[in-house]
């Protein structure tokens, strides 16, 4: 990466690999990180941040940022000399900056040491610039009726710069320092004069306090906050579901994305919910946040929950063309910046999503599944019914599939999860035109219906109510659905689905990884399950890093492309979703095998957003230049690998869970531990054995369901 970004709840810092803010060049784009910045609230608090060493730029020695919550930078200073006179020998004095965030508040450390043999003196310096900035402004997308900024005010031991939004509200950064010699100009740099002895280390502590209205954050002494931090990130280790297998690449793979899901939480007052990604959508986001909800369920299922209540507490209750609000609707994303909340942006929320309704749908009914938490069903059923009254509305409007059209003049086209604007093209290289059914939701809306017609008639008898009864026209539904779909998306020629139907109902004949997402559904016919899952490894939508977003040869075919020929992680999880629940362990095995061999090649042993479609012949895989890193769904991925390569299935009915692994290629040892499950959690090891099957010890089973091991494969004696 070029860029270093660390958060806390709804503050983050990202700047660039020295640890500076700096504003970008006049020509930079999107894909230059032109935003670096400290944010909260969708705001740019401070604009810039640079450190100086007697007036000169420092040299980075190493950035590291692999702890998401701690970032450390080693820097050393250059050469200097004036007429002929030594001023700085060269790599002399050590600066480490050492920052993390926490309760809203960047607490950051300067350590400056002495190597040279001789006493030094030299001026340092931290130029600092608050600019208040919206995120929509930042990010080049639009301008609007800004508020003002006023002058930077120093006083003994602190700096302070404000704002008064269009909207309204108070914005505040304060910057405070512990050194009584560090002082601060009107221009806003803090300067001190430094004499080291060899050797001798001196350090700067600063505090950077963000505040919107009167109430500014509470900051605890550094040593404090930083026990409280780490102390959150220890027990969410030790309270996670683990994976250890005899692949090193796998085991890192899995723990990075652990961390990095914990950086990605946010709370609203319904409990911690995944943001989607940073460093440009650290909010609220109908889709990503519910699929990494989902990814998350065997290791943290309290996340689930959380996230549906909080889905819920923004669900659509009126006909809102601006917002693309409609009654019963899931949003799609929520902005808090002086834009949305002078209603210059529909993000408040905005509810352009075709597939979140469904995906909320989909989370419930599998998180009681998992679960057995009957009451959050009850809690739940209200929002459930309304989400279910939105889909039927919006299907009997458009021959029984659910589609989407936006209505807002500055709404998104096209509202899927592939949502740029090239992202449905028909095979002429013509972009459908809306209303557009993408086979996906229709795979969701299905997955959604089946599944609460199984979890309903669990609830407790209730007057006025007939749980059972609404459970079998649910199932009569998804039924009538499944032959109506079949009919419309089958493509005969290409023995594969169509991502879509445009608005005059005709196929939108891209192979494209979409029908992928709804193979988990169970909705495909048997043998076309079979064929899905054969073309998805298929040397043109598989290139060997991953599923690619569209298969090559196709018109629309772009490996460099956000959504025609890219691979997203996360787009593959929802694949792994299908193959594994429909029985396919040799592509299940494909696809983890290749996106190991990605992870290997990014820092961090991170999956990132997105990364081009390129063959892996080609050579290592190809970074997208804006791709968020961390991206919550693509961090949820290894999580998704677990219970696949376990093979891990609940039959809700006989109340019992079913094993059947399936270990991907090099791998032939697994242990997971906690994989929480029911009322308890599940311990699990499988071994591969030299015949090719697997022996599976069941650990520690506390779950409360019983456990049934694949009887196609040897098992173990602790079964």
């Amino acid at each position: 990466m070029d860029y270093r970004v660390i958060k806390d709840n709804d503050l983050f810092l990202l700047t660039d690999l020295s640890g500076d803010v700096v504003p970008p060049p006049a020509d930079a784009g999107e894909g230059q990180q032109a935003g670096y910045g400290l944010y909260r609230s969708d705001t740019r608090f401070l604009s810039r941040m640079e450190l100086r060493i007697n007036g000169r730029k420092p040299i980075v020695l190493s950035s590291e940022a692999d702890q998401n919550y701690l970032s450390e930078t080693v820097l050393t200073n250059p050469h200097m000399e004036e007429d002929g006179k030594l001023i700085l020998w060269r790599e002399s004095v050590e600066l480490r900056r050492t920052r993390f965030i926490y309760g809203d508040v960047l607490y950051d450390k300067l350590t400056m040491t002495n190597f040279s043999p001789a006493q030094l003196s030299f001026d340092l310096s931290l130029r600092f610039e608050a600019d208040f900035t919206d995120m929509f402004v930042v990010r080049g997308f639009m301008g609007g009726k800004l508020g003002t900024t006023e002058s930077p005010e120093a006083s003994a031991g602190a700096l302070r710069f404000g704002y008064t939004g269009a909207d309204g509200i108070r914005r505040a950064l304060r910057i405070r320092w512990d050194d009584p010699e560090a002082e601060a100009g009107g221009d806003g740099t803090v300067r001190l004069a430094v004499t080291l002895p060899p050797g001798a280390s001196r350090s700067l502590e600063l505090l950077l306090i963000p505040s919107l209205g009167e109430v500014e954050p509470d900051a605890a002494p550094r040593a404090e906050a930083l026990a409280r931090l780490e102390a959150d990130y220890a027990e969410w280790t030790a309270t996670s579901a683990t994976l250890e297998t005899d692949d090193p690449k796998l085991d890192a793979l899995y723990a990075r994305g652990l961390m990095d899901l914990r950086v990605l939480l946010n709370d609203e007052g319904h409990g911690r919910f995944p943001v989607a990604g940073l460093p440009w959508y650290a909010v609220l986001f109908g889709r990503d946040s519910l699929i990494t909800a989902l990814q998350m369920l065997p290791v943290r299922p309290e996340v689930a929950l959380a996230t549906l209540r909080t889905m819920a507490r923004y669900q659509g209750e009126r006909d809102d063309a601006w917002r693309d609000e409609q009654p019963g609707k899931i949003m799609h994303e929520m902005r808090r910046g002086e834009l949305a909340n002078t209603n210059q942006v529909p993000f408040t929320p905005y509810y352009g999503t075709v597939d979140a309704t469904p995906l909320f749908l989909v989370l419930l009914a599998e998180y009681v599944k998992w679960t057995g938490d009957l009451p959050a069903l009850r809690e739940l059923l209200p929002n459930a019914e309304a989400a279910l009254g939105w889909i039927d509305r919006n299907a009997a409007n458009a021959g029984g599939f659910v589609t989407y059209h936006s209505e807002s003049a500055k709404g998104i086209a096209n509202q899927g999860w592939k949502d740029s604007a090239d992202s449905i093209v028909h095979k002429d290289g013509a972009y459908a035109r809306t209303p557009i059914a993408l086979i996906e939701v229709q795979g969701y809306v299905y997955q959604a219906k089946r599944l609460l017609a199984e979890q309903l008639p669990r609830l407790p008898e209730e007057p006025g109510r007939d749980w059972r009864g609404w459970a079998a026209r649910l199932a009569e539904e998804a039924e009538t659905l499944r032959e109506r779909f079949e009919a419309a998306f089958w493509m005969a020629d290409e023995g594969y689905y169509a991502i879509a139907l445009d608005r005059d109902g005709r196929q939108v004949r891209s192979v494209t990884s979409n029908p992928g997402h709804a193979l988990a559904s169970g909705m495909f016919a048997p043998e076309r399950a079979a064929a899905v899952a054969k073309r998805l490894t298929a040397p043109d939508l598989f290139g060997g890093y991953g599923i690619r977003t569209m298969a090559e040869g196709q018109t629309g075919y772009n490996p460099m492309s956000y959504h025609d020929g890219s691979v997203w992680p996360h787009d593959n999880s929802m694949c792994l979703m299908g193959l594994a629940a429909g029985g396919f362990p040799e592509q299940s095995g494909t696809v983890i095998e290749g996106l190991l061999a990605a992870a290997a090649h990014f820092e961090n042993a991170r999956l990132p957003e997105l990364f081009c479609g390129y063959a892996k012949e080609r050579g290592r895989p190809v970074r997208y230049p804006v791709a968020c890193s961390p991206q919550a769904w693509a961090a949820g991925t290894p999580l998704v690998m677990l219970t696949a390569m376990l093979g891990l299935a609940i039959d809700g009915a006989s109340g019992a869970v079913r094993l059947a692994p399936a270990l991907p290629p090099g791998v032939n040892r697994l242990r997971a531990r906690r994989i929480k499950l029911g009322a308890g959690t599940l311990d699990v090891d499988v071994r591969r054995d030299p015949q090719g099957g697997y022996e599976v010890d069941v650990v520690g089973n506390t779950s409360g369901f019983a456990v049934q091991v694949d009887e196609r494969r040897p098992t173990g004696a602790g079964v």
